[in-house]
């Protein structure tokens, strides 16, 4: 039996990554520049916040056909700290520690939950 997976279950995972890509710029990217003014650093949010929701909009359309709200909105958090923990080191240069990788994991352990059947 050849393997194949429902494009309805997939690209809502890819696209909810992308949109949290841009949704993490928006909110913390400025942070790198805090000797911007903050109206240019709004500005430069919002813009960039439209294309998160290019992606996250249609993102929960399609995966609405194979997932509960509740299960897009789990997966969409998991996929914002994984995104999140990504971005600050590489982008702000910070450090995770034990007790960040300890909470993001309790926090991930509790959403599966959400997809129990």
């Amino acid at each position: 039996m050849p393997f194949s997976l429902n494009p309805a279950a997939i690209w809502p995972v890819i696209m909810l990554f992308a949109s949290n890509i841009f949704m993490t710029f928006a909110w913390y990217g400025h942070l790198k520049h805090k000797s911007s003014a903050i109206f240019l650093a709004i500005i430069a949010s919002w813009g960039i916040a439209f294309f998160e929701y290019c992606l996250a909009v249609p993102a929960n359309r399609i995966g609405s056909a194979v997932y509960s709200t509740a299960q897009l909105k789990t997966m969409q958090e998991v996929i914002t700290l994984i995104v999140f923990a990504g971005f600050s080191i590489f982008w702000l240069g910070e450090n995770l520690t034990w007790n960040h990788a300890i909470g993001f994991a309790l926090i991930a352990i509790g959403a599966s939950f959400i997809f129990r059947g």
